[in-house]
C-alpha cells in the first residue's frame, strides 16, 4: 500500500501542499528563534520539528507578534493577552514537544489593575482619579505649595505597608481646588495595590441618599456595613452636606462608632475641626445642639491626625 506523501506527490494539489510545507519548513529552520531553541534542547531533530510543524510555526508566528505589539486590546494573537511558548523532553529515549499559552506582560498588568480597582468602591466621585496611578514624583511636583502635606501622606502610606493599618486615620484640611480629593484617591489606590479594600464618599451626595435609603433598609443596611467593614473609609468634603439628626446620629455615629476602636477613617474637609464640631451641632429640624455635635467630633478627632494642604486652586486653572 502506498504512503500518503506518495499519494499526495501523485496529485497537482498534493505536490503544491508538500512544497509549501517543505519551505514553510526551511524558513523555521532558518529562524533565528527556532535555532536558538534547537540549541537549548540539542536532542531535538528535524524530523520531530516536522512533526510538530504547527507548533513551531504558532510559536514563531506569536512571538513576533509581541514584538510589534499593537497593545492588548488589537492582540492579533489567538488567545488574548497570551503567546505559546514550546518545551522539549526527553522520556526514555523519546523527543517529545510540549506547547502551553502563557500570559504577556500587558495582560499581567491589567489584570493587577482590575484587581486594584476592584479591591476600591466609590460613591458619586469622579472615577477618573481612582483609575489612574499617579506617581510620588507627581504627586509632589504637581503643586510645590503642598509639599509638606505630601510628605506627610506618603509616610502614612510607607507606614500603613510596613505595619498594616494604623489606629488614626487622616483630617486633609484645606481651601476649595487644594487637591485633597486627589491626594485621598491616590492614598487608596497605592494601598489597593498592597491588598488593602477602601471605600470613598462624596459626602453632599451621599447625604441626600441616605435620606432616600430609609425607605430601603435593605439596600441601607448593606451600604452601612460595607462602609463598617472597608479597611479603608473616606469621607470626601465633609462638612458640606446638610445634616439631619438621624444622618448624624445613627448613621455616621453608628459607622463612626464601629471604626474607631477598629479600622482607620479619614477626611477631607474645607473646615478645621472646631468648625466641623459647630457643623456637627446644628441640624436643619432641631436646631443648634452642642452636645451632639460633641458626641460626634469624639468618634474622629482622637482618632486622626490632621495634615493642612496648603497650594493653589486648580479648578480655577
Amino acid at each position: 500500500m502506498e504512503s500518503l506523501g506518495e499519494l499526495l506527490k501523485r496529485t497537482p494539489m498534493g505536490s503544491e501542499a508538500l512544497r509549501r510545507s517543505a519551505e514553510l519548513m526551511d524558513g523555521l529552520l532558518a529562524d533565528p528563534l527556532v535555532e536558538r531553541f534547537r540549541a537549548k534542547y540539542p536532542e531535538l531533530d528535524t524530523n520531530t520539528i516536522r512533526l510538530n510543524l504547527n507548533r513551531f510555526y504558532q510559536y514563531v508566528k506569536e512571538y513576533r507578534n509581541c514584538e510589534r505589539c499593537p497593545g492588548l486590546d488589537l492582540c492579533p494573537n489567538d488567545f488574548e493577552g497570551h503567546y505559546t511558548m514550546l518545551s522539549c523532553e526527553n522520556a526514555n529515549g523519546e523527543v517529545r514537544l510540549y506547547d502551553r499559552k502563557v500570559s504577556c506582560k500587558k495582560f499581567i498588568a491589567r489584570q493587577n489593575e482590575e484587581q486594584i480597582r476592584s479591591r476600591v468602591r466609590s460613591f458619586y466621585i469622579d472615577e477618573t482619579a481612582l483609575r489612574n496611578g499617579y506617581s510620588a514624583e507627581e504627586i509632589i511636583t504637581n503643586d510645590l505649595g503642598r509639599m509638606e502635606a505630601v510628605g506627610q501622606l506618603l509616610e502614612y502610606i510607607d507606614r500603613t505597608k510596613e505595619q498594616g493599618l494604623q489606629a488614626s486615620g487622616l483630617y486633609l484640611e484645606g481651601h476649595f481646588g487644594t487637591g485633597k480629593t486627589f491626594l485621598m484617591c491616590y492614598m487608596l489606590h497605592e494601598l489597593a495595590k498592597a491588598g488593602y479594600s477602601g471605600v470613598i464618599v462624596y459626602m453632599p451626595d451621599f447625604v441626600e441618599d441616605l435620606k432616600a435609603m430609609m425607605h430601603e433598609p435593605g439596600k441601607l443596611k448593606e451600604t452601612v456595613d460595607m462602609m463598617k467593614e472597608t479597611d479603608l473609609l473616606i469621607f470626601d468634603d465633609i462638612g458640606a452636606e446638610n445634616l439631619s439628626p438621624w444622618v448624624r446620629d445613627h448613621v455616621m455615629g453608628g459607622i463612626l462608632n464601629y471604626r474607631m476602636q477598629r479600622k482607620p477613617t479619614f477626611y477631607t474637609s474645607n473646615l478645621d475641626l472646631d468648625a466641623m464640631e459647630q457643623h456637627f451641632s446644628f441640624t436643619s429640624k432641631e436646631g443648634d445642639d452642642r452636645h451632639k455635635g460633641e458626641r460626634l467630633m469624639e468618634r474622629i478627632r482622637p482618632y486622626v491626625d490632621v495634615i493642612r494642604v496648603t497650594g493653589t486652586n486648580k479648578r480655577k486653572r
